[in-house]
C-alpha cells in the first residue's frame, strides 16, 4: 500500500507541546496536527476553550506564528464548527488568518474516500499566500465491512455470548447496540437476553414502556423538579400508563433482579444533578452501557459507525457463526493504514486507543497532494513571476 513512498525518520518521544520553545523546532514546510477534540465533541461536555485541552489550539497558533510553514492541516470533530453557536470556530479562523494564511475548511466523511467507516471530521487547511485550496473531492464508492473483514478468527465462548445467541439469531444481531439507556428496535437491553435473570414477556414490555415514559416532561412537572432525561416514577405515576393487576409484583421482581431500582428524583443544584431527598422515591431503570464484552455488533453489509477510542474494544464482529472482537488488522483497514503498519511493543488496547483518535489516511493523502501542487505552483510563480 505504501510501496514507493518516502519513508520519514520518526521521533516518537512524548513531549508536552506547551513546554516547547517554537524557536528550537527545526524548520519545516507543512504542519500536521489536531488539538484534542474532547473539548468540542458531542460525546463530552463541549466546554471548548473553557476546557484546558481546548486551549492547545493556541500552541499550534504560537508555532505557526514563529515557524511560518508554507501550509498546515488541522483535524477535529465536526462539533467544532457549531460549538458555542459558531463563536469558537470564528476565533480559530481569525487567529489563523491574522498569520497570513488563506483558510479553507470542510467536513469530510471517511466513507466518501473508500473506507468502510462513516467518520465525519472537519479539516482546516491553511496556505501561506493569497490562494486557498479547494477541499471538494470526488466521492468514492463506500466499502462495506465484509470487504475488509478477516474471517475464521477465534470467537468468544462465554456466559455472555451464550445468552446473546440463545435469544438472537446471528443475522438478527447485525447493527444492534447493547445498552439500557434508550429504546428502539436497534437496541438490545439487558432484559432482552435475561442478563440479570430471565423475566416474562409482560415484564419486558413494561420495561420498554417505562424506558420511554420516564423521559416525558409532564412527569417533571408532576414531581416538581426540573426536567431531565430519565426520571424515577412512583407507583401511582406508573399506574397512569400501565394498568395491570400484576404491577406491584412486576415492580418487586424487577427490583429484585436488578433491572429497576428505587431512588429519589434529582434536582439541579449549582449546575449539578443531586438527589432531592424531600421528594418521594420512584422506580428507575438501571441504565448505562452494559459492562460486558460488547456494546455494538457490526453489520457486515454496511459501513461501520464512527470508531472512537472509548468504544472500539467493545465492538462485536460476527465470524463463523460466533462473536468476536474487532481485530487489529480490521482496525487498520478502517482508517486506511496498511496491514503491516508497525505497532510493535504496544498492547491491543493501546493500539485501539491510538486508532480511535487517529485520522483517516486517504483523506489526509488527498489533501496533502493538493497542498503540494499549490506550493509548487506558488514557488514557480515567485521564481519566474509567472506560472510555468
Amino acid at each position: 500500500m505504501l510501496a514507493g513512498r518516502t519513508v520519514f525518520k520518526e521521533n516518537n518521544e512524548k513531549i508536552d507541546i506547551t513546554m516547547v520553545d517554537a524557536n528550537q523546532i527545526p524548520d519545516f514546510d507543512i504542519l500536521l496536527g489536531g488539538f484534542p477534540c474532547q473539548a468540542f465533541s458531542y460525546a463530552g461536555k463541549r466546554m471548548g476553550f473553557l476546557d484546558t485541552r481546548g486551549t492547545l489550539f493556541f500552541d499550534i497558533e504560537r508555532i505557526l506564528k514563529i515557524k511560518k510553514p508554507k501550509a498546515f492541516i488541522l483535524e477535529n470533530v465536526e462539533g467544532l464548527l457549531v460549538h458555542d453557536k459558531g463563536k469558537t470556530f470564528e476565533i480559530i479562523k481569525k487567529s489563523l488568518s491574522k498569520l497570513h494564511y488563506k483558510i479553507s475548511y470542510k467536513i469530510l466523511d471517511a466513507q466518501d474516500f473508500g473506507l468502510a467507516q462513516t467518520r465525519r471530521r472537519i479539516y482546516i487547511v491553511g496556505i501561506l499566500g493569497n490562494q486557498a485550496i479547494s477541499l471538494q473531492f470526488k466521492k468514492n464508492t463506500p466499502v462495506k465491512f465484509f470487504e475488509i473483514q478477516e474471517n475464521n478468527l477465534p470467537v468468544i465462548d462465554n456466559v455472555f455470548t451464550k445468552k446473546i445467541l440463545q435469544h438472537y439469531q446471528i443475522h438478527e444481531l447485525y447493527g444492534k447496540s447493547l445498552k439500557d439507556k434508550r429504546g428502539g428496535r436497534n437496541n438490545i437491553h439487558s432484559w432482552d437476553i435475561g442478563l440479570k435473570g430471565e423475566i416474562s414477556e409482560e415484564e419486558k414490555n413494561f420495561l420498554s414502556k417505562l424506558m420511554t415514559e420516564r423521559r416525558k416532561k409532564k412527569w417533571a412537572e408532576m414531581i416538581g423538579i426540573d426536567w431531565m432525561d430519565g426520571m424515577p416514577l412512583t407507583h401511582k405515576q406508573i399506574q397512569l400508563f400501565w394498568d395491570s393487576p400484576n404491577l406491584k409484583h412486576i415492580l418487586n421482581n424487577l427490583v429484585k433482579k436488578g433491572y429497576l431500582r428505587l431512588e429519589y428524583p434529582k434536582k439541579l443544584e449549582n449546575k449539578k444533578r443531586v438527589y432531592d431527598t424531600k421528594k418521594m422515591k420512584g422506580y428507575n431503570i438501571v441504565t448505562g452501557k452494559l459492562s460486558y464484552e460488547f456494546a455494538l455488533f457490526l453489520n457486515p453489509q454496511e459501513v461501520t459507525p464512527t470508531i472512537v477510542a472509548t468504544d472500539v474494544d467493545k465492538i462485536g464482529v460476527i465470524d463463523s457463526g460466533g462473536i468476536r472482537k474487532l481485530s487489529v488488522i480490521e482496525g487498520l483497514r478502517l482508517f486506511g493504514y496498511p496491514d503491516n503498519y508497525d505497532f510493535s511493543n504496544l498492547k491491543k488496547s493501546e493500539i485501539f486507543d491510538l486508532l480511535g483518535n487517529t485520522v483517516c489516511v486517504p483523506i489526509v493523502e488527498k489533501i496533502a497532494h493538493r497542498i503540494i501542487k499549490n506550493i509548487i505552483k506558488i514557488e514557480c510563480y515567485n521564481e519566474n513571476n509567472s506560472y510555468t
